[in-house]
């Protein structure tokens, strides 16, 4: 193989890269502060969710 040759590897078929696509419903007041948060940031809404849903998971404690 050439130096120059183009590699294409296969795309591994959606929903196997360890992401799941869903929807969620929030309070309109929350989407303001995301999107605020998102701009300051420069990180897009979906990012700074994934990062807040593993900050809170990984801070929350059940009761029984």
């Amino acid at each position: 193989m050439d130096d120059r040759d183009l590699v294409i590897k296969p795309q591994k078929p959606k929903g196997e890269d360890g992401y799941k696509t869903f929807s969620v419903r929030v309070k309109e007041e929350l989407v303001v502060q995301i999107d605020a948060m998102s701009t300051s940031t420069g990180r897009s809404r979906n990012e700074l969710i994934g990062i807040l849903l593993e900050y809170a998971i990984g801070h929350c404690k059940v009761e029984q």
